[in-house]
């Protein structure tokens, strides 16, 4: 089996550490904090699996463009990877709004925050 490569775009501390987890499951995570960091990386080394910290755009953050912070990045996947998968992770409190997003893009998985290790393995595994 090949080394898979995992994408986490990071936007507050909830986000899960994976580096015990890259022993376990066979993957190379590259970490990023910013959309365009990312979108320049993904150019270069397209990812098969995307782990993304959904944030709601409310209103004025995103200019009513956007519905997340995960937007850019996503239209930007489609054209350099379109097979990889979306893996969304969000907190309690914004679960609601992951829909507008799932309304454009196509979510392999929604997992809310925090997420127990077991359930990273099982769904990073697939």
């Amino acid at each position: 089996m090949s080394t898979k490569i995992i994408y986490s775009l990071i936007a507050s501390p909830l986000f899960p550490d994976l580096s015990e987890l890259s022993q376990q499951i066979d993957f190379e995570e590259f970490r990023f904090d910013s959309t365009r960091k990312a979108i320049s990386h993904l150019k270069k080394t397209p990812p098969d699996i995307v782990l993304g910290e959904f944030m709601y755009g409310y209103g004025n953050n995103y200019a009513g463009v956007n519905v997340s912070n995960l937007d850019v990045f996503l239209y930007s996947l489609q054209k350099y990877a379109p097979d990889a998968r979306v893996i969304v992770l969000v907190d309690k409190e914004e679960r609601q709004y992951v829909e507008k997003l799932a309304e454009l893009f196509i979510l392999s998985d929604i997992l809310k925050l925090p997420v127990a290790k077991e359930t990273l393995i099982e769904v990073l595994d697939k």
